[in-house]
């Protein structure tokens, strides 16, 4: 190990400087689960904080897998491929709100109208959240010639990224009230359940992360500054979970409320954008199946790990 760590200090490039303070290593000793962070061990206690921290940036790296599609291809995505992506990207979504936030929340507060409303408020109340924000912040879709928002200087690359942040705010949100709940000891969430959900966002932002990084370079910009911008378009994400995990530390009893925002947020983007734009052209079938096939993924992804 420290061989290892010796040979990244011999270079100068910012990949080994960061893999140098970043580096996370497990390691099995007497116990399998016991970990070693920044070179520090750590008992076994701190293996549930250690697997949050892996599932919170597991989404992430879907994007920037998804972004560094742009050094493979020399065209641009086609109107099929586009299609069948941002459909398969909602059916997981889809089936990521129910199964994964939806569910347990009405679990959690019982049967009966009289305490189903928290559910229905969080739900309420997640839709006009991303409302609010497709309102007041200046983005524009790949697919749209027109931006959204208030007018705006920014160059269209900016607002194209804006755009897809957007979207990673609720599936952050998701992410960080599954993990936050298992943190605080939620018998109704379990570890397997938000790894489950961590890599079906994960799945769902390959597409994201090419949508963002192929046309910054059909626009002139370098293959590494493509990717560079598309990879980066899913930190939202892994920081949007951990504000939810920081307000979920204090208010355990909110979660019905909270699991129900952000389904209610991811609902929102599903029907306002990606939808729509996977039935755009010749091509609505694709999408269609695209759907289905992101639908039956995670939910064989819950069935199996949840």
């Amino acid at each position: 190990m420290h061989a290892l760590i010796a040979k990244i200090n011999k270079k100068n490039n910012i990949i080994d400087i960061l893999a140098t303070f970043v580096f996370i290593n497990a390691r099995l000793l007497q116990d399998p689960y016991y970990y070693t962070l920044f070179f520090i061990p750590l008992p076994h206690k701190h293996c549930k904080f250690m697997e949050t921290i892996i599932g919170l940036t597991i989404p992430f790296l879907g994007t920037a897998l998804g972004a560094s599609i742009v050094f493979m291809l020399r065209k641009g995505i086609t109107e099929r491929t586009n299609s069948a992506m941002l459909g398969f990207a909602s059916g997981v979504m889809v089936a990521a709100c129910f199964w994964s936030l939806l569910q347990p929340a009405l679990e959690q507060v019982g049967e009966g109208i009289a305490n189903t409303w928290p559910v229905l408020a969080g739900f309420a109340a997640g839709i006009c959240f991303l409302l609010l924000l497709d309102t007041i912040i200046p983005h524009q879709h790949v697919d749209d010639k027109h931006p959204e928002g208030p007018r705006s200087r920014l160059p269209r690359s900016i607002k194209m990224i804006l755009a897809v942040a957007l979207h990673n705010i609720p599936e952050g949100m998701a992410v960080g009230v599954v993990f936050g709940g298992v943190l605080s000891g939620n018998t109704d969430l379990t570890l397997a359940g938000a790894l489950a959900l961590s890599i079906g966002m994960a799945i769902q932002n390959i597409p994201e992360g090419a949508i963002i990084s192929v046309p910054l370079r059909n626009e002139g910009k370098s293959p590494g500054k493509a990717f560079v911008w598309g990879a980066a378009s899913g930190l939202v994400e892994p920081i949007a979970a951990l504000a939810t995990i920081f307000i979920l530390k204090d208010s355990t009893a909110a979660m019905p409320l909270l699991l129900a925002f952000a389904a209610g947020a991811m609902l929102y983007v599903v029907v306002e954008e990606l939808i729509p734009s996977s039935q755009k052209g010749k091509h609505s079938n694709i999408g269609t199946i695209g759907f289905a096939v992101g639908f039956m993924l995670m939910m064989l992804l819950d069935s199996c790990l949840g």
